[in-house]
């Protein structure tokens, strides 16, 4: 009988390459264990021209000192894009802990999925982010809330008010929700103007000057966050209704509490955040996960705080 010819050791390997690739491809990928220790962390935030971010840098930093680890915080620029590809290098450098602040909470799924099944743990914070482990954020409606009914009640409980929006991520369409709540108390409040500035005082600036223009005869106006009602009472100061407008924020900023301590301003009011908070009990959350006992809910609220002119001295801030 003739024998088949054995197959060299070149066609071996390119079919075990062939079925290696095969099982990579396959769907059927195993994820990588989690992280024994959380040695190295990855702080993902929106935009750190913002205050609120490099607050929240302050806290990752504190944290890390804590337990001994190292952090590498990356900046988005408000882009998705740029989420994506930080979280790849994120993998690729090994980190044991991403902290973020998702641009889109539905579009960097994606991404958060390989992180996780490279073995990375994920925690959102200020505003969820779809496939995170936990998300640590404000009761973001009730800051809107408490924002809100303080602009109301200053206003005598009726008159003309604009808001500026911000961008869609769940945590800004949370404190408009809250706001809205609140006015189905105020039938004497109407909304005259309503648009979205990309969250820093330069667009609040401009999309309050744009409403102001079209309906100067307002009386309030409510920003979804302390740098856009910045801007709003820098629109109002320009155009000379100071002594007609109030503003109110939400974040409890360096700069809102500086605003609210200078004699004359519009600004009035501001409900809390506590960006640092939230990284510090990210890193908690991780570290139990860590040692088996992950969280029993995995959103947790961070109560806010109405700072005004009559309490801010007694506010410890960020």
């Amino acid at each position: 009988m003739k024998m088949s010819p054995r197959p060299t050791i070149g066609a071996t390997l390119a079919v075990v390459a062939a079925l290696g690739l095969a099982a990579c491809t396959s769907g059927d990928d195993v994820a990588a264990e989690g992280p024994e220790s959380i040695d190295s962390i990855g702080l993902m935030v929106q935009d750190m021209s913002n205050p609120f971010f490099s607050a929240m840098e302050k806290g990752a930093k504190e944290a890390a000192e804590e337990i001994g680890a190292t952090v590498n915080t990356q900046d988005a620029r408000l882009d998705l894009a740029n989420q994506n590809t930080q979280i790849d290098a994120f993998i690729q450098q090994g980190v044991d802990l991403i902290v973020i602040s998702a641009v889109d909470q539905d579009g960097i799924e994606p991404a958060i999925e390989r992180a996780k099944q490279a073995g990375v743990i994920v925690i959102a914070v200020d505003t969820p982010a779809k496939g995170a482990d936990a998300v640590i954020m404000t009761d973001a409606v009730e800051a809107g809330e408490k924002s809100c009914e303080y602009l109301f009640e200053q206003m005598g409980g009726e008159g003309k008010i604009l808001i500026v929006d911000g961008t869609p991520i769940q945590t800004i369409i949370d404190r408009i929700t809250g706001c809205e709540n609140v006015m189905e108390d105020y039938p004497g409040i109407e909304v005259v103007g309503h648009q979205s500035s990309m969250n820093d005082r330069a667009s609040g600036l401009a999309v309050t000057t744009d409403m102001l223009t079209a309906t100067p005869d307002v009386q309030g106006i409510f920003g979804m966050n302390d740098p856009s009602a910045l801007g709003a009472v820098l629109a109002v100061e320009q155009a000379g209704l100071s002594d007609q407008v109030i503003v109110t924020g939400v974040d409890g900023s360096p700069e809102g509490v500086e605003e609210l301590e200078r004699e004359g301003s519009p600004f009035v009011g501001t409900a809390t955040q506590n960006p640092a908070e939230m990284v510090r009990q990210a890193v908690q959350v991780a570290e139990d996960i860590v040692n088996g006992e992950p969280p029993a809910e995995t959103t947790i609220l961070i109560p806010s705080e109405l700072v005004t002119r009559d309490n801010v001295s007694e506010y410890p801030g960020w």
